[in-house]
């Protein structure tokens, strides 16, 4: 019974991998090569045009606005930096409090090292997100300091960079919780759920992915003086 549930393990395992990591191969393969058909990239065409839009204005309720969506951004990227870390300690706590209890019980020393690979893999994907969300969230303090001085010299590229950097790393840390969630369910349900969960992930993904949009090509034109008659 033990050898079949290894040999599950083995097989579904790294299938489900393979089915989840192969699919964002092909995923960043698209935006590199047809940005417009990946809603990252279609967002990422919008993001350019709001940061040229904004490099353009003077007026500071306008500058104010942008440095409200920036900070949007913070939030969004901290709050979910801390979710990442508070779940990565819960796992540790929960490894280090349950490791005595499966040595005194006299268990398999292979069981306990199929555990703790689980709890591993399981712990690597959160702290790989916290690490994303953090990137991100720095990304867009940057960027909140570049908007703050659109007045200066500092070229316009910068800041789009910024903006875009901070949403790929935020991209990356959701995709890394989509994959903790997998391997979550491997170390509650078994490699067979963790198969199934990550072929419906990968088939949500991918209508969620799929943009059918075409970009608008933004035209930013100065705004007319309002000339009132006599």
């Amino acid at each position: 019974m033990m050898l079949g549930k290894s040999s599950a393990d083995l097989f579904l395992v790294p299938s489900a991998l393979a089915i989840m990591v192969g699919y964002h191969l092909l995923l960043l393969h698209r935006i590199i090569r047809r940005p417009h058909t990946t809603v990252i990239g279609y967002e990422n065409h919008n993001k350019l045009a709001w940061v040229q839009r904004m490099a353009q204005t003077t007026e500071p309720e306008e500058a104010a606005l942008a440095l409200s969506v920036i900070s949007d951004g913070v939030s969004a990227s901290t709050t979910l930096a801390s979710l990442c870390i508070a779940l990565a300690s819960l796992i540790g706590a929960w490894v280090s409090s349950s490791t005595p209890a499966a040595v005194t019980s006299g268990g398999s020393g292979t069981s306990d090292a199929a555990a703790a690979a689980k709890y591993a893999w399981l712990l690597a994907c959160f702290l790989a997100s916290f690490t994303c969300f953090v990137q991100s969230a720095g990304c867009y303090v940057h960027a909140s300091f570049l908007i703050s001085a659109l007045g200066s010299d500092a070229p316009v590229s910068h800041l789009q960079r910024a903006v875009l950097r901070g949403g790929s790393f935020w991209a990356a840390g959701l995709r890394s919780l989509y994959l903790a969630t997998a391997l979550l369910v491997w170390v509650v349900f078994g490699p067979a759920a963790m198969l199934a969960c990550s072929m419906l992930t990968v088939a949500v993904l991918y209508l969620l992915d799929c943009n059918s949009v075409s970009p608008h090509r933004h035209q930013f034109t100065p705004a007319r003086p309002i000339i009132v008659a006599n």
